[in-house]
């Protein structure tokens, strides 16, 4: 389950003290910070469900911590908050993935329904890492020899030209090919092809595919 948890960075001590109070009537479990460098030093990117970020602030503002914490790989859903954004500076930010970009003083109103979709946001990502995180165990358990024949088989070949590729014979390719697809936990074609994405497995096969 995602955490809901509502980190809150703002420099603002009346800002924080507001939206603390406001989210914990909403049940949220509130974690508040007045400084970039206190967030970054206590924070746990895994307890976060979303980020309420203070563009403002002295030092180390709200965009540059957004493209740091981009870089460092913790991509949890960020809103933005300022009391005096442009456009320009709301396109960076959203195309750099957050979720919204909101003007104090905040509507209640907006603040909770960006809160709200954010969190949801955060779930349908630790589902995708999940799921990728299963299928890359799943893959662990190939044998060499599976794994090429799952690189041929997500690259679209027939049995016939994988056991030539391979120096088999085809029922050897039927065999691993059931193997495959039983260890995966692949129903289908489809499903194999899903879990060889997730794992860009079906990307290097095409790549190779076509230099050959």
């Amino acid at each position: 389950m995602i955490s809901e948890t509502i980190h809150l960075l703002d420099d603002e001590a009346g800002m924080r003290k507001a939206l603390s109070r406001l989210l914990h009537a909403e049940g949220y479990d509130v974690r508040a910070f007045a400084s970039p460098q206190e967030f970054l030093s206590t924070c746990n990117a895994s307890e976060i469900g979303c980020l309420l970020l203070d563009v403002a602030m002295p030092g180390l503002d709200g965009i540059e911590l957004q493209r740091r914490l981009v870089r460092a790989g913790a991509r949890f859903p960020i809103i933005f908050l300022t009391g005096h954004g442009d456009i320009p500076m709301t396109v960076r930010a959203v195309q750099a993935g957050a979720v919204d970009f909101l003007t104090k003083p905040v509507d209640e109103t907006h603040l909770l329904r960006a809160v709200k979709r954010a969190l949801e946001i955060a779930a349908e990502q630790k589902e995708e890492r999940d799921e990728t995180a299963r299928a890359a165990a799943r893959f662990s358990r190939l044998t060499p020899r599976e794994r090429e024949v799952m690189e041929c088989v997500v690259a679209g070949k027939p049995n016939k030209l994988i056991a030539v590729d391979l120096g088999t014979c085809e029922q050897t390719v039927k065999v691993h090919r059931g193997r495959v697809m039983e260890k995966m936990g692949a129903e289908s074609l489809a499903d194999l092809i899903r879990f060889a994405d997730r794992l860009n497995i079906g990307k290097k096969a095409a790549s190779s595919a076509s230099v050959n």
